[in-house]
């Protein structure tokens, strides 16, 4: 057992993975000698050599369509996009090639392989590194959607990634990759992908969300003593719905929160299919707690991003609502 912060944990897992499976290579900008920009990479390319650690241009159309070539022939590529930001020049190829290789082949072909990028605020990197992108991800039948929400996830849900016959996106929270050190297991395991975690049980109300809000979420809940069922996603598509539904009937009320813009966000979807499978059993309407409709700003950023006053509105709304 380690303690890892979740740059330590991806750095190690990467490793692992490349010691015991030489069809892995790793590419994306400066991710070699540099070890990218957040430095998850670092360390690789001197133990791996240059031909598994390749530093690419400035090109993410390049970097992702190589990846898919690869992949297809029998290469398990684990592509870097800098930022999530830069990532819709290559979306070309992510929508109408990762996505549908194994739909237009008849399931002749599979794809395994994970694009890793890091999304969403907290670094005070303003508009072009901020911005968190997930809904245009889980929009797209053939993708697998994952966001962890601490080094330990973040361990397992890339070993199960790396294994899936289909292509994922693995989004990982840059305002968590520092945030803290938790004691992550030295050998293998995995996070299964589709199933939520509850790292909160309660029965007063349900709050559901990924990546970055959840420790938000925990302290707001624990600083409050809410009883509240906490949910974290982990896999946003495909989502885990029966978790969804069983806590939401449970407590007949709901919060969902997440960093990203409101409209047609997760919560959106969320609130959907709550609304189709569990209204009769709900106290309160749905609320969601949320990124504004705008670019992400630079020197509002803390005001961008819900936080503990924001939940804590939206819940004492559903809990006062007769």
């Amino acid at each position: 057992m380690s303690t890892m912060n979740m740059v330590q944990a991806l750095n190690s897992t990467l490793d692992h993975i490349m010691s015991g499976d030489n069809s892995v290579i790793l590419l994306g900008e400066d991710i070699g000698k540099d070890g990218g920009v957040f430095r998850v990479t670092e360390g690789l390319q001197a133990k791996y050599g240059e031909e598994r650690v390749i530093d690419t241009p400035l090109v993410e159309l390049g970097i992702v369509g190589m990846s898919v070539g690869m992949s297809l022939m029998g290469v398990k590529a684990i592509p870097e996009i800098q930022f999530q930001d830069f990532i819709y020049t290559a979306f070309d190829q992510i929508i109408n090639q990762m996505a549908k290789m194994r739909y237009r082949s008849g399931g002749g072909f599979t794809l395994p392989m994970v694009l890793r990028t890091p999304y969403g605020g907290g670094i005070k990197g303003g508009l072009y590194h901020s911005q968190s992108g997930e809904a245009y991800f889980a929009h797209t039948a053939g993708l697998v959607v994952v966001t962890p929400s601490n080094p330990y996830d973040a361990k397992g849900l890339l070993i199960s990634s790396v294994e899936s016959p289909d292509p994922v996106i693995f989004l990982e929270p840059k305002r968590l990759y520092r945030a803290a050190k938790i004691e992550v297991p030295d050998e293998d395991y995995r996070v299964k992908i589709g199933e939520a975690a509850r790292p909160m049980e309660g029965d007063d109300l349900t709050i559901i969300t990924y990546g970055a809000m959840v420790p938000t979420v925990l302290n707001t809940v624990k600083k409050n003593n809410l009883n509240a069922d906490v949910l974290d996603l982990r896999t946003l598509l495909p989502m885990d719905v029966n978790a969804i539904i069983s806590s939401a009937k449970k407590t007949g009320r709901v919060v969902i929160v997440h960093e990203a813009p409101r409209t047609l966000g997760m919560g959106a979807e969320i609130s959907a299919l709550i609304s189709e499978r569990a209204i009769e059993y709900l106290y309160a309407p749905i609320l969601r707690v949320t990124g504004p409709d705008i670019p992400f700003p630079y020197r509002l950023e803390d005001y961008y991003m819900p936080g503990e006053a924001r939940i804590m509105k939206a819940v004492k709304r559903v809990m006062e609502f007769r």
